[in-house]
């Protein structure tokens, strides 16, 4: 082949070369001006993408999906509602906290058990709750261990002073536990719980339900003496008109002295002298916003203890004072009284001899 012919074949590929150069610059070209189905189609899914990341349940539908479109051979028994407001149930009314207050004794063989079961009976209550545990401090910590494995909401109290009056012991714990809550500003019903209290379970919702003062008849059981004594008030409805005393072991029924004016309760007390521990129930704020509820003062001087002027405030008026259950329907409180010390069958054979 000469030389000429090679130049022409060479000329020849250059010239097929720069057409499909010219062919594809012109293509591109044009087709950057074109619009770009292809990516408005993958930008449409990739905002449907984002938006169902962060997707969350609305009460209100959005406008948008108020129609969506389904495919004809879904099965619509499948789908599942979504609520919206006005088809969720409404929410009760929050509970009131309940405080429990419990005094321990000093040297009571019996209190860890009494302790235990009646930590049983509050752990079946619905919460809020808050029980205060009053004890000496060098009794505190075994049922410090008890309280911690309890599962309720509690506050352990110690104090260090030393009493010879179990009655003066009790009365210095409930002012250390009324001091607690008026220092904390602990806003609820207070109810003072013995150790050896049975209770119905019932009977803690309806002290929830006081607004002020609330009160109810407590039957106190001694084995030793084999009496079963009510004491409580006497009620028509919700309202408190005399405080009789019941002895149900032998169906009799006795009163205080003092008798009302009346004459539809003679031989019913119009107050009594005192009224049982574990037989009412108040709103902790009494303590530092007397006020609030038409006491013209506020704490009373150091003189006078917390405990006694809680339960001369509740004597004070009787028309704030609400009745559980209503017309003394039942007996809701059971005070069970054990002796501190219980003699054994030998000790008692010999003392007989």
């Amino acid at each position: 082949m000469s030389s000429f012919d090679r130049s022409k074949k060479r000329i020849q590929l250059w010239k097929k070369a720069l057409l499909h150069f010219s062919v594809c610059f012109v293509m591109g070209f044009f087709t950057g001006f074109a619009p770009t189905n292809t990516a408005s189609l993958f930008s449409g899914q990739l905002v449907s993408y984002r938006h169902i990341k962060n997707l969350g349940i609305s009460a209100e539908p959005d406008k948008g999906l108020e129609k969506p479109v389904e495919p004809p051979s879904l099965n619509r028994s499948l789908l599942v509602k979504i609520p919206t407001g006005k088809d969720l149930p409404l929410e009760s009314t929050p509970r009131d906290l309940l405080i429990v207050i419990t005094t321990t004794r000093s040297g009571d063989r019996f209190q860890e058990a009494f302790l235990m079961r009646l930590a049983q009976t509050l752990r079946s209550v619905p919460p809020p709750l808050l029980w205060i545990v009053v004890q000496a401090h060098n009794d505190a910590p075994a049922t410090a261990e008890m309280l911690r494995k309890s599962g309720i909401m509690y506050r352990h109290l110690t104090f260090k002073e030393n009493f010879t009056d179990a009655k003066a012991e009790a009365d210095h714990q409930r002012n250390v536990a009324l001091g607690h809550i008026e220092h904390h500003r602990l806003t609820g019903i207070v109810h003072f719980a013995g150790i050896s209290n049975i209770y119905d379970s019932r009977l803690f919702e309806e002290i929830r339900q006081i607004e002020l003062f609330g009160t109810w008849p407590v039957a106190m059981v001694s084995a030793n003496r084999k009496r079963v004594v009510v004491e409580g008030p006497s009620c028509r409805s919700s309202k408190v008109v005399g405080w009789p005393v019941g002895d149900l072991s032998y169906g009799i029924g006795t009163t205080n002295d003092r008798t009302s004016a009346d004459p539809g309760t003679v031989g019913i007390a119009s107050k009594p002298a005192r009224i049982n521990i574990s037989g009412f129930a108040f709103n902790s704020s009494i303590l530092w916003d007397p006020e609030r509820w038409g006491r013209p003062t506020s704490m009373p001087d150091t003189s006078q203890d917390s405990f006694k002027f809680v339960q001369e405030v509740i004597l004070e008026d009787e028309t704030k004072l609400k009745c559980i259950p209503p017309n003394s329907s039942k007996i809701m409180l059971w005070h069970l009284h054990v002796p501190r010390v219980i003699p054994l069958p030998f000790h008692q054979k010999q003392n007989k001899r």
